[in-house]
């Protein structure tokens, strides 16, 4: 295994949208699509993370959705997608890389992006991931008392320092209490990431003002190998969110992450970089054009 840099950030123009796209590793490698959730730009995929599954002959793809980072952004209050859109963007991304087949990672709300393209597309799916996400079934425990309590009031997204310090809250909210959280890497992580958002007022509430039309799919359809990843102290999707998920899903596993919350946080990369790296270790994708 060797070091596999970034090959740098770029858009792409997908159906008149402009999508920031970063890819690390051998593009000869199986194709590995991470896809983020509501309103998390392609950098909570952390750099160094990406890296390190690229170091297991695996090429890497991470991207900015709609509404985060430097991909195209609408009007805060008034987004111009629908969430079926959305699967749209990461099929397109897999076409304009040339990747006929990838391994698809969900983190969260993409959850829901991984379940519409493994069901409508699964000749593009070698396999899917879902990491801190649900079925949203009727009967699973609500979000955490706590995390309300500790989410403060939404900023002026016209004050930086603001938004940095809501997202950083939020985040540390969502760890639910995470041994593991880092408070002076997340905020790094987070001024990084404001700095370089087209409209941070539309990252804001953009993903929640969508319609989620063409979500209603029944995981039991899905015929891809499939890992659920979740944390024990997940706040947001308490455990038995991700249980329901294995429970539903024909032939799923369940790798369950010892004091996360709703992340992937780097101490335990250890443990879900080779659980990534096994379930991902299928024969390669072929490309096309």
């Amino acid at each position: 295994m060797t070091d596999h840099p970034s090959h740098g950030e770029r858009l792409v123009e997908i159906d008149e949208v402009e999508l920031c796209v970063e890819t690390f590793g051998n593009p000869a490698n199986p194709a590995i699509l991470l896809i983020d959730g509501a309103t998390a730009s392609m950098l909570w995929w952390e750099t160094e993370l990406c890296e390190r599954i690229a170091r297991g002959d695996r090429f890497v793809i991470r991207y900015d959705n709609r509404d985060t980072g430097r991909s195209t952004s609408y009007p805060p209050g008034r987004p111009g997608y629908t969430f079926a859109d959305l699967a749209g963007d990461a099929l397109g991304i897999l076409d304009v890389l040339r990747v006929e087949r990838a391994h698809l990672v969900c983190r969260s709300m993409s959850g829901g992006l991984g379940l519409i393209i493994g069901v409508d597309h699964p000749d593009r799916v070698e396999s899917l991931t879902f990491v801190s996400t649900s079925t949203g079934e009727d009967g699973l425990p609500p979000p955490s008392e706590e995390l309300a309590d500790a989410i403060p009031a939404e900023p002026d997204p016209a004050d930086a320092d603001a938004v940095v310090d809501f997202v950083l809250a939020s985040a540390k909210a969502c760890s639910g209490g995470s041994p593991y959280f880092d408070e002076k890497a997340t905020r790094a992580l987070v001024e990084r990431d404001v700095a370089r958002t087209r409209d941070i007022a539309s990252t804001l509430v953009n993903h929640y003002a969508m319609s989620f039309d063409g979500s209603s799919r029944d995981f039991a359809a899905i015929k891809a190998p499939t890992l659920v990843v979740h944390g024990d102290h997940d706040p947001v999707c308490p455990l038995p969110h991700g249980q329901a998920l294995r429970d539903a899903i024909p032939g799923a596993t369940l790798l369950i992450l010892e004091g996360a919350g709703h992340d992937l946080p780097k101490p335990l990369w250890d443990v879900f970089v080779p659980a990534l790296l096994r379930h991902t270790g299928g024969r390669r994708p072929t490309r096309t054009g």
